[in-house]
């Protein structure tokens, strides 16, 4: 066998110490990452804090901390529904107790509701309770409240649910008709938009609910054919398709803006915790600017003593010298990298924030539909570290603390 020596060239990607320290602060939140400062600031003695910062309680003058409701989960984090779910249920025959407008003068809020009812479902369940239904029209009611996501969104199709259920194939066609039935039902439920399909028909369903009035009937139009139009200030183009006047429009746009795209969201339970915002975004000379929240960013800078005592000994060979040059290098990467974060949190923010301008004038009823990869390629970053950056990152608006991920959707405006 004949032998012989080969040289091989080759490349291996790997991640020194000081990028991995700079991706691991990327994914923390800003209590993470305080966290995290604390625990350095014990370990390495090279290391000290600027000056010492309390965050204080949330204001809306200082837009740094506040005590929030989080956002519900996406349905698909919630326990999967069983398949096979019993439809037929027992329930009571008392007459509905109807469904209408809301009274004007009526000053229960949401809190009032949330009081009254443990969750959406359970609002939803003893409304049902008392209708005077046949008692397997309740059963197929009670199913599709079960299948309802927590914004009160039915996200899966008809068919798909009665796929679902375990039917001859001669009965499905008789199965979809009891859902459709089941789900004009389930609609006239409070609150206005319960079962809808799309941001669309949950905004028309709460307009239904209403007085019949011009305005309203106006509203139903441009609901449905174009609030694409109406996200985009497309004024000109709706006026032109409905023959409506400026004040029309206006009144119009007044009357949507006051619908809620989540009727379901105001159940959610009360999950409470606090959060500092990263960012606060103000509206500077017509233009909407992220400022970094100076007290969610720990000041931190090298001990002087330590350094110096450092340098005193750089020609010494005693272990103490090593260990102190070590700590020092430890020190400068996760100050660096500390800044990093908040620079790339910072401008990963603008590019939000510049992207979802008519959110920030108009509410949700102008959210555009916005991607990972529409702001990586903003800002030259990576999709991955577009997401690092967006999950359990909050900014400070006038509309309120909001998750950086909640822009990345679609929401009303479809």
């Amino acid at each position: 066998m004949k032998q012989s020596l080969q040289l091989r060239l080759s490349q291996h990607l790997a991640l020194t110490p000081q990028l991995q320290q700079s991706i691991r602060l990327l994914q923390l939140s800003t209590l993470e990452l305080n966290q995290e400062i604390e625990q350095a600031l014990q370990d390495n003695p090279l290391l000290e804090r600027e000056e010492v910062v309390e965050v204080p309680a949330y204001s809306p003058a200082s837009d740094t901390m506040v005590q929030v409701q989080p956002q519900e989960q996406a349905s698909e984090e919630r326990p999967q529904r069983e398949a096979d779910q019993d439809a037929e249920l027992s329930w009571g025959s008392e007459m509905p107790s109807g469904h209408g407008p809301r009274d004007p003068d009526d000053d229960t809020d949401a809190g009032d509701i949330q009081a009254a009812a443990t969750g959406l479902r359970e609002h939803l369940t003893s409304q049902l309770a008392l209708t005077q239904l046949a008692e397997r029209e309740r059963g197929v009611v009670a199913f599709l409240i079960e299948a309802l996501d927590d914004d009160g969104y039915l996200t899966q199709g008809l068919e798909e649910l009665a796929d679902s259920i375990d039917v001859a194939d001669g009965d499905r066609e008789e199965l979809l008709e009891e859902l459709s039935i089941g789900l004009r039902h389930l609609q006239h439920l409070d609150p206005p938009g319960i079962g809808a399909r799309s941001p669309q028909e949950c905004l028309d369903l709460q307009l239904l609910s209403l007085v019949k009035s011009p305005v309203r009937d106006l509203a139903r139009s441009i609901v449905r054919e174009h609030l694409d139009q109406l996200a985009g200030r497309d004024y000109a183009k709706i006026k032109k398709a409905l023959g409506c006047s400026d004040d029309e429009l206006r009144d119009a746009q007044t009357l949507i803006k006051s619908l809620n795209p989540r009727p379901g969201a105001q159940f959610a339970p009360l999950d409470t915790r606090y959060v500092v915002p990263d960012v606060v975004v103000r509206k500077l000379r017509g233009i909407w600017k992220v400022n970094l929240n100076g007290d969610a960013m720990p000041r931190l800078r090298i001990n002087r003593l330590y350094a110096n005592i450092l340098q005193s000994q750089r020609n010494g060979r005693g272990s103490s010298a090593g260990s102190l040059a070590g700590q020092l290098q430890e020190a400068k990467w996760l100050i660096k990298n500390v800044q990093q974060r908040f620079d790339t949190i910072q401008r990963v923010a603008q590019a939000i924030v510049d992207r979802q301008r008519a959110f920030f004038d108009h509410g949700e009823v102008a959210m555009r539909p916005l991607t990972l990869r529409e702001i990586a390629d903003a800002v030259s970053l990576h999709e991955s570290t577009i997401s690092r950056v967006t999950t359990q990152k909050y900014l400070a608006s006038p509309r309120g603390i909001f998750e950086r991920k909640y822009f990345f959707g679609s929401h009303v405006a479809t």
